[in-house]
């Protein structure tokens, strides 16, 4: 329960169901940035004793360390735009929290995502459907699950049609978090400032550099390479007279490579870190439906396997700003399933 009206209601639904529910919050800060997280322990303690439910607070401050931050700052580093929620749902949510929850006696861990899991017994595999609002779908950070986590998750809130129902609920039940505005962009940098915290993090200041065209060509000065990521157009620094994108990061060179209006589109790319959901394993090219970030429209492409273990993603009509460490989840073409996802190289 991390203290907001989605897992509140969650917790309230499976009550109302039958199960036996136990409130668990993860704690993953340390003290300087522990104000707004204690507050969010404070009401998710309230929405369990309205329930009348028990509250657990576990520590996962280390694994979160580890595997989140760590990762984070890495990935900004090298050029590349991570997505640290993915990576949270992986080893913490759906790995340390139902961990924690099996030693608890628990049977099942369940989360306040918009998604539905559901049993296929023809193909014997847990499927990952979107949820019915199509506009809180949250299945493109949940393709990383595996089939023993979907069979031990429940999502309730995937069948409801709207926040403003989840709201609706919560408020109808008296719960404190009825109104409580959404959390946005990264929890662990609530100012939002990612470049700030990974040189405070580090204890370096990243180097500028050169923006350079295609060819090499110097263009301008940048401010260091954790400032940007693919496809940005403001906020450069630097002015062109006409429109320019970022189209590459050279951590090798500290170079940023822009672009005239045009070029932040490609037709394909090469993920790794693969998770499959609907099927065992790729060991041909499918048709599917892709995303390359969350926001993004599904778009028809082919997926085809590599030797190396990696996977080819050809769209048919180019995409903006395909980025390296963002996710590329594959849906079903004529369904509403995720077929699996992984890693843009």
């Amino acid at each position: 329960m991390s203290g907001g009206v989605d897992s509140s209601v969650a917790a309230a639904l499976l009550l109302k169901e039958g199960y036996e529910v136990i409130g668990l919050t993860m704690r993953l800060w340390d003290d300087k940035v522990a104000e707004g997280e204690c507050s969010a322990v404070a009401d998710a303690k309230a929405v369990c004793d309205k329930l009348g439910i028990e509250h657990i607070v576990a520590d996962f401050r280390e694994s979160f360390r580890e595997n989140v931050i760590e990762y984070f700052v890495s990935e900004y580093q090298n050029g590349r735009t991570p997505n640290p929620c993915i990576v949270c749902n992986k080893f913490l949510k759906f790995d340390e929290m139902l961990k924690c929850a099996e030693s608890l006696g628990a049977d099942y861990i369940a989360t306040g995502h918009y998604a539905k899991i559901e049993y296929n017994e023809e193909l014997g595999r847990y499927l990952l459907k979107n949820a019915e609002s199509a506009q809180k779908d949250q299945t493109y950070v949940l393709y990383s699950l595996t089939q023993n986590q979907l069979s031990k998750t429940l999502m309730p809130l995937g069948g409801l049609e709207s926040k403003d129902e989840t709201r609706k609920i919560a408020e109808e039940l008296g719960l404190l978090t009825a109104h409580k505005s959404d959390s946005m962009e990264i929890c662990f940098i609530p100012d939002q400032d990612y470049a700030a915290f990974i040189e405070k993090h580090t204890g370096t200041v990243m180097p500028e550099g050169e923006f350079v065209d295609a060819e090499g060509n110097v263009l301008g000065r940048h401010k260091g390479i954790i400032h940007y990521t693919i496809g940005q157009r403001k906020g450069l620094g630097v002015t062109f007279g006409k429109p320019m994108f970022v189209t590459k990061i050279n951590p090798e060179t500290n170079e940023v490579v822009l672009g005239e209006k045009g070029t932040e589109f490609s037709k394909e790319l090469l993920a790794d870190k693969l998770n499959f959901i609907s099927i065992e394993e790729l060991t041909e090219p499918i048709s599917v439906l892709a995303k390359v970030r969350y926001s993004a429209k599904p778009a028809k492409a082919t997926v085809s396997p590599m030797s190396d273990g990696t996977a080819k993603v050809e769209f048919d009509e180019p995409q903006r700003a395909v980025t390296p460490g963002q996710a590329v989840v594959f849906y079903e073409l004529c369904g509403n399933g995720v077929v699996g996802g992984g890693i843009i190289r």
